[in-house]
């Protein structure tokens, strides 16, 4: 259940699994992606964990934030 005050955003990630090794191993710590309405996010790049494949991680997310811009949800939509 979301809270009525949360925000979500739409966005689509493409890093190949040779990059996605630097967040693994911890030398990057967040990610920063562009949202499909312009706006620049910026989330820890271990809540992707779940979403990592044999090829990277790949396809459309959706994250949704509370009314502190804390991080709540992070979802895989598709390719």
């Amino acid at each position: 259940m979301t809270g009525k005050n949360h925000l979500r955003l739409r966005f689509r990630l493409d890093i190949p699994a040779e990059d996605y090794l630097a967040y693994y191993r911890g030398i990057a710590r967040d990610v920063i992606a562009r949202t499909l309405d312009g706006r620049r996010i910026r989330f820890p790049a271990n809540s992707l964990r779940d979403h990592v494949r044999h090829d990277g991680v790949r396809g459309l997310f959706e994250i949704e934030f509370d009314e502190r811009h804390k991080l709540v949800a992070l979802r895989r939509l598709g390719d």
